[in-house]
């Protein structure tokens, strides 16, 4: 493949360098907190990871290496109201299993858009969007086949192929009596009319595992290989194979199961191993990119939510892909590693993401994400006020229309988010603060409001499942800025609050249970019949956030913003 212009291409390293200079291996999870069904591939030199972001905007968040060491996140992809529009979308709806992929120099992007999850059914809209470089700009959407969800593209191009491409997808059955997962669907896709053609075809039915969806298509050595996932996205999950000679097949799957599972390794530290997709470098090594988790304690919750991780592929004499030894003491069958052999490409480091933000830039940075809704300059600015940023009060924090909140991801199991707030509610329906925010029913809220009696007081708001309390009375505070303080540490967080002239912080409100801000406390339902009421895809966010009731909508100025870790997760060989 021809390497195009990227977001990356000052000072491309050309020259080989020594072995001594090379990074030796692959500290998994690759791309910490919630960055779940990714999707990986190459072009020329460049290696893209595009993961699903539900609710959250910018959406289709992709990362860019390369070496397969180091990855720098470039943002999102929907980044307008044309290509996304997520008003109302349910909580973990939205942006599910996006696949990126390459063909006639254009990028290829599809993904499904959720509006309804809850019980039998699933509505889904699959779209399919192309772009010349991976910075855009980006095409309108084309409708692409929504029989349930988890599309994909494979273009069968190379010497081998026949330069036609294919649509993947998963089909849903909400009837009662059939199995909801009901196998992966082919057609072949019209990539100059940007639509389906000629018959549909029904390729595969999927392993007792069941749970059968994440389909992606590959083609080696006259094969055409089916990566799928199954077993579910929880702790039974899996990544499997299945093969064929020709794409429409009949497709055998892999007679020793699973390529990859976590299942029955409960201490395990990489959990919820499945929803996979390969890449080859140019030298001809594989990898495979996968959906993981770090739970809290043994099979507890995962308030980071859903990982990835990368893992070196080898291939057995009968044409097979197994994972590849690490070389550690933890190598055993398809268990994911927590090491893995890198592919000696020259080393290409990335800058760390800044932990201080003093919002002085003209858009924010890459680890914002907003909620729901695309920033927009009636709601957000960072021009009214320079080196501020002003977020107008939106609607509350159960609602899933016109929040203003910005958010990044919780990517530690323990950190500290600090920002200064500057605001003058002036009724108890305003309120202005920080946001400890797992979903529209399951958060912690540190917010400056207004009393009757009182005057100006800091407040701290609970939310689980719906129901909110307020364990500790106000706290009065003075005229002026102040800042506010999460400090999570695992299980357990607090808030804390200081004059913004002050040196010394001010604890309130009782100790946090982080585990309720987690995918397991969130998804509630009926595993028996898998269809379940609410769902937990999306991991923890840090936020700052503005809320009007009355519909004034008062603006409050954030000063600066620091996200810092106290710890770098779960380092435990495997």
């Amino acid at each position: 493949m021809t390497a195009v212009p990227t977001a990356s291409d000052q000072d491309r390293p050309r020259r080989r360098k020594p072995a001594d200079e090379l990074p030796a291996t692959i500290a998994n999870p690759v791309l910490p907190g919630f960055h779940p069904d990714p999707s990986i591939l190459r072009v020329g030199d460049d290696y893209y990871i595009a993961t699903s972001t539900f609710e959250w905007l910018p959406g289709v968040a992709v990362h860019h290496s390369r070496d397969l060491v180091n990855w720098r996140p470039l943002g999102g992809i929907l980044r307008e109201e044309r290509t996304l529009d997520l008003t109302g979308r349910p909580d973990s709806g939205g942006v599910w299993a996006p696949c990126l992929s390459y063909a006639d120099g254009l990028f290829h992007l599809v993904h499904s858009d959720v509006t309804n999850l809850s019980g039998a059914f699933k509505d889904v809209r699959n779209r399919v969007i192309t772009a010349p470089t991976i910075d855009g700009p980006w095409s309108d959407p084309a409708p692409f086949p929504s029989h349930g969800f988890d599309p994909s593209l494979f273009h069968d191009d190379g010497p081998e192929g026949d330069g036609r491409s294919w649509a993947l997808w998963m089909e849903w059955d909400h009837r009662t009596g059939h199995h909801p997962f009901a196998g992966i669907l082919l057609q072949e896709w019209d990539r100059v009319e940007r639509q389906v053609t000629g018959p549909l075809h029904r390729i595969f039915d999927g392993t007792s595992l069941a749970h059968t969806e994440g389909p992606h298509l590959y083609r080696r050595g006259g094969w055409y290989y089916l990566i799928t996932a199954e077993g579910g996205t929880s702790w039974d999950h899996a990544v499997t194979v299945a093969r064929s000679r020709t794409p429409t097949g009949p497709y055998e799957a892999d007679p020793d199961g699973p390529l990859l599972t976590s299942a029955g390794h409960e201490t395990w530290p990489l959990q919820k191993a499945g929803h996979g997709s390969l890449v080859e470098t140019p030298d001809g090594q594989w990898y495979l990119a996968h959906l993981t988790a770090r739970p809290l304690t043994p099979m507890g919750p995962c308030v980071l939510g859903r990982e990835t991780a990368l893992q070196r592929i080898e291939w057995n004499p009968d044409g097979w892909p197994r994972l590849a030894a690490s070389g550690t003491a933890a190598d055993a069958g398809s268990l994911p590693r927590t090491v893995v052999p890198g592919p000696g490409l020259p080393p290409a480091p990335v800058d760390p993401t800044p932990a201080l933000d003093h919002f002085d830039g003209p858009d924010l940075a890459t680890p914002w994400s907003t909620l729901r809704r695309h920033p927009d300059p009636t709601w957000l600015s960072l021009a009214e006020r320079p080196g501020h940023l002003r977020l107008r009060g939106g609607q509350s924090l159960g609602s899933t229309h016109g929040q203003s909140l910005v958010a990044r991801r919780q990517q530690a199991m323990s950190f500290d988010f600090t920002a200064r707030l500057d605001a003058e509610p002036r009724s108890p329906l305003q309120m202005a603060g920080i946001v400890h925010y797992y979903n529209s029913t399951l958060w912690h809220y540190l917010h400056l409001t207004r009393d009757e009696r009182l005057g100006r007081v800091l407040r701290v708001g609970l939310c689980d499942h719906g129901r909110y309390t307020e364990p500790v009375p106000a706290v009065v505070v003075p005229d002026g800025p102040v800042d506010l303080r999460l400090a999570v540490r695992t299980a357990q967080a607090h808030f804390a609050w200081r004059a913004a002239d002050a040196s010394a912080w001010r604890g309130i409100g009782p100790d946090l249970d982080v585990t309720r801000l987690s995918d397991e406390s969130a998804t509630q339902g009926d595993p028996v019949t898998g269809h379940f009421t609410s769902w937990g895809f999306t991991g923890a966010f840090a936020g700052l956030c503005v809320q009007d009731l009355t519909g004034a909508a008062l603006p409050a100025d954030f000063a600066w913003a620091e996200y810092r870790e106290t710890d770098s997760g779960h380092q435990v060989e495997g």
